[in-house]
């Protein structure tokens, strides 16, 4: 919305034009008079070298009023003044730090004598405007109208940009106009130096079309401008207030939904949250069901110790008919002998405990870990990229042969009702093979199968999809780059163990929560919309102008290319919240962006929400920036 408002305000569709408030020629003319006679008098800082350029940077224009006129810094002012001041006078020095990312904050510098700091710093005084020049701080829009400093003078950090403005110029309308996206975005493109030390050019901060309005209406933008910032501002600070408010699905949220799983109770969970996040909504939710924390336990129901001694006795008999094969049979039982629980464990409700994945289940198996090969059609070939969100997906399809099938499948034939578990990129995630599906396992994945009528699949399944899962894992992750966990890291997992009455409780409840948080966020997109329709009617009435109806859009015969890369520096292997990186790991660590995009089958607004919090986490390196390719018309 602040970018917005900076835009509309330098192109003239903030405050109407009032032809009694003259044009921007006429004012250019006496500004150019001023600036000659100032010149003759020699009073003037000139810089030849942009004064030069000629139709420079002057890619992307904006339309503007008829009664504005475009010029350049260079032309309505000094670029880079100097100060003229005894050694003994006082100044404010201003470093980086002092310089605001947010709307018209005046710089906090500090005092000292001129003479410490008229030599190798950059010189400032009331009435210019300033500019970072260095990343990140240009991206991020430091910059600043000088105002208040000690005797109205003194000197900041050489990687400022400095405008000083002739009579006629309000430098409050210069700030606008160097943090709007007109000037940054092209701005950052033109950046130069190598990652990190890269710096926006002198010729372009001096010679970037400036639109220029006259200078009464140059003050109107800016009063326009300060109110609406005013309102962003306590609309940042309502939507702050409410996070800090309402803890996510609290203890006392918690009793109300087990007592009404319903849309009136959900719905007031996601207005005093302050419209919440319904992915977040979800994994507390399964939080709170891993825990015994959604249902009210039953002492007369069978208890999760007497069903883990009835699951021990179907497994033992299981085995002991070499189910599934005499050699998986021998393994399995090996590794059964080898489950242990810690001294110490967290307490559980009454009626659940503690076991490993292995003493809950029939079978925890290994997949074959080598590349299989592909055919063109055959037996669907699941991989980890098939694997997300608590479900199987078909996305880019592999096959494989019969033949391939029976070698990969040897040590267990996968069936529908199994669980997979990914091991790598990202470990964690977990699905239900569905009824009717004949899959092969590929790499870096588990098969979980349960003893029939002991453990219901789908409570196993949420268990595992608790967010805080890696936490519960005694053979902890390993790998120097991208983490992956071991295969005893999850037959050894720690699962806590309802009694099997309440798993079926827990599942429906679960289930039905589920749809009532769907369905809110399906009217949560609906409010964002009339919302979005809201605040452009907003602006058309603080504008004056009206919003034009929208073309439909044409297919381009272009399309974006952008390398995503993975920041490989990161201290563990992504993970559920982080599916983004989890695929480029897959994929040695870097894709084009349409690439990820196709495989992580969001869509693409949700798909580009989830770029943008993963680069905010460090997890996906920001990329540089787009560029186009022809493509083929559809």
């Amino acid at each position: 919305m602040r970018e917005l408002v900076y835009f509309l305000a330098v192109t003239g569709s903030l405050c109407p034009q009032k032809p009694a408030e003259g044009d921007g020629a006429t004012l250019l003319r006496s500004i150019e008079a001023l600036r000659s006679e100032r010149i003759k008098r020699r009073e003037f800082k000139r810089s030849p070298k942009p004064e030069g350029l000629s139709g420079a940077y002057a890619d992307d224009l904006p339309a503007i009023p008829p009664s504005w006129v475009r010029t350049r810094l260079v032309d309505i002012g000094e670029i880079s003044p100097k100060n003229d001041q005894s050694d003994q006078a006082t100044g404010t020095f201003a470093p980086m730090s002092a310089i605001s990312e947010m709307h018209r904050v005046a710089i906090d510098g500090e005092e000292r004598p001129w003479v410490e700091m008229k030599k190798g710093y950059t010189h400032i005084a009331d009435g210019d405007v300033v500019v970072a020049k260095i990343t990140p701080c240009f991206e991020n829009g430091k910059a600043a109208v000088v105002s208040d400093l000690a005797n109205g003078f003194g000197a900041g950090t050489t990687e400022l940009h400095v405008f000083r403005p002739l009579v006629g110029i309000e430098p409050s309308f210069v700030y606008l106009f160097v943090r709007s996206p007109y000037f940054r975005t092209a701005g950052i493109e033109h950046m130069t130096g190598t990652a990190g030390q890269k710096r926006l050019p002198s010729n372009y901060f001096a010679t970037r079309p400036f639109p220029l309005p006259p200078s009464k209406e140059q003050q109107r933008i800016v009063a326009k401008v300060d109110e609406l910032m005013a309102l962003c501002d306590k609309l940042e600070a309502q939507q702050q207030a409410n996070r800090r408010l309402f803890p996510l699905l609290s203890d006392a949220t918690n009793s109300r939904l087990t007592e009404i799983a319903d849309e009136t109770a959900l719905d007031a969970v996601f207005r005093k949250a302050g419209e919440v996040d319904p992915f977040a909504v979800r994994r507390s939710i399964l939080r709170l069901a891993a825990f015994g924390k959604l249902t009210r336990q039953d002492p007369r129901a069978e208890s999760a110790p007497e069903l883990l001694t009835r699951i021990a006795t179907a497994r033992d008999r299981l085995l002991g008919e070499d189910y599934p094969n005499a050699t998986e049979a021998k393994t399995q039982r090996k590794k059964q002998r080898q489950q242990r629980l810690p001294a110490e464990l967290p307490a559980l409700p009454v009626g659940w405990t503690w076991a490993t994945l292995m003493q809950a289940t029939a079978l925890v198996v290994d997949c074959h870990n080598k590349t299989a090969p592909y055919t063109t059609s055959g037996i669907r070939l699941i991989r980890t990229t098939n694997i997300r969100n608590g479900e199987m997906n078909f996305l880019e399809p592999k096959f494989v042969a019969e033949a391939t099938y029976e070698r990969w499948s040897a040590r267990c034939p996968p069936e529908s009702g199994d669980l997979l578990i990914t091991r790598e990129a990202p470990m964690g995630e977990v699905c239900i093979i569905p009824d009717g599906v004949k899959i092969c396992m590929g790499q870096r994945m588990m098969l979980i199968r349960t003893v029939p009528e002991t453990m219901n699949p789908k409570f196993l399944l949420y268990s595992l999809m608790e967010p805080g899962l890696l936490d519960r894992v005694q053979d902890k992750p390993i790998g120097a780059t991208v983490k992956h966990l071991r295969v005893g890291g999850v037959e050894t997992l720690l699962l806590p163990v309802a009694p099997l009455e309440e798993q079926n409780r827990i599942v429906a409840l679960v289930e039905q929560l589920f749809v009532v948080v769907d369905r809110l966020a399906a009217k949560r997109e609906k409010r964002a919309s009339v919302a979005e329709s809201f605040a452009q009617a907003a602006v058309d009435a603080i504008t004056g102008t009206a919003s034009q109806e929208s073309k439909p859009m044409q297919a381009p015969k272009t399309e974006l290319v952008t390398r995503l890369e993975m920041n490989r520096e990161q201290n563990r292997t992504p993970g559920a919240d982080e599916p983004l990186a989890a695929l480029l790991a897959e994929q040695d660590g870097a894709l084009s962006a349409k690439a990820l995009w196709q495989r992580s089958g969001l869509a693409i607004d949700a798909f580009y929400q989830q770029l943008k919090t993963e680069m905010a986490a460090g997890w996906i390196i920001e990329p540089e920036p787009a560029r186009m390719r022809d493509v083929e018309a559809d």
